[in-house]
């Protein structure tokens, strides 16, 4: 657990984004210890009755849960960890986020957008693509390793998590240039078997931290 008032530390390295409770569901057996739910395709009402179910499966099992976005039901429904992008950092109340004792990670893709996110004072800073990613049109070109190092030089000793087309293969290089975690969507999500790929990326993750 995270003394009150602190800061909690990186994401496992290993951390993946799902889109739903179910999803949740389906990797915190596995053994995952932190994951993100980034849920888009409902109501607000929708997205709290996610975020609470989520809760109920994380707390219990000791998995870290960063919700995305929904910060007001964060604040609500007692989370403890938040994730917001560029344009969700412009229309949060910080103020209330920081009452409520929750901690922000912020996405960054530019030089600007991290000077942004390091005035937001957050406890990790997450970068991308780091390669290209069939997730959603993005208007980045893919950052490579080198950005990794250059941002690692940037924040320190502040948490950084790689996202974007990073795959097994090419997991042990994203953690030598300097990130902490990696963010995993599209690489087991669409997998042939979902929790079998989500098993490999455990095996990997165990042998980073041993």
């Amino acid at each position: 657990m995270t003394a009150p008032g602190a800061l909690p530390g990186s994401p496992d390295v290993f951390y993946p984004i799902v889109p739903s409770a179910d999803w949740v569901a389906r990797l915190v057996p596995l053994g995952v210890r932190s994951l993100q739910l980034r849920f888009k395709d409902g109501s607000p009402e929708d997205a709290r009755a996610e975020i609470a179910a989520a809760l109920s499966i994380c707390k219990p099992a000791g998995c870290r849960l960063i919700v995305n976005d929904y910060w007001q039901a964060a604040i609500d429904l007692g989370a403890t960890e938040l994730h917001l992008g560029q344009e969700d950092l412009a229309e949060a109340d910080l103020a209330a986020i920081r009452r409520a004792g929750i901690a922000v990670g912020i996405s960054t893709h530019s030089e600007e957008e991290l000077e942004t996110a390091l005035a937001a004072d957050p406890y990790y800073v997450a970068l991308g693509p780091i390669y290209e990613t069939k997730l959603k049109v993005m208007k980045w070109a893919p950052q490579g390793l080198e950005k990794i190092g250059i941002w690692r030089r940037r924040i320190g000793r502040l948490p950084l998590i790689a996202i974007g087309g990073i795959t097994p293969e090419r997991a042990g290089g994203v953690v030598a240039a300097g990130a902490d975690s990696i963010a995993v969507i599209t690489d087991f999500m669409t997998a042939p078997h979902p929790e079998a790929r989500v098993r490999l990326w455990l095996d990997w993750a165990a042998t980073v931290r041993a």
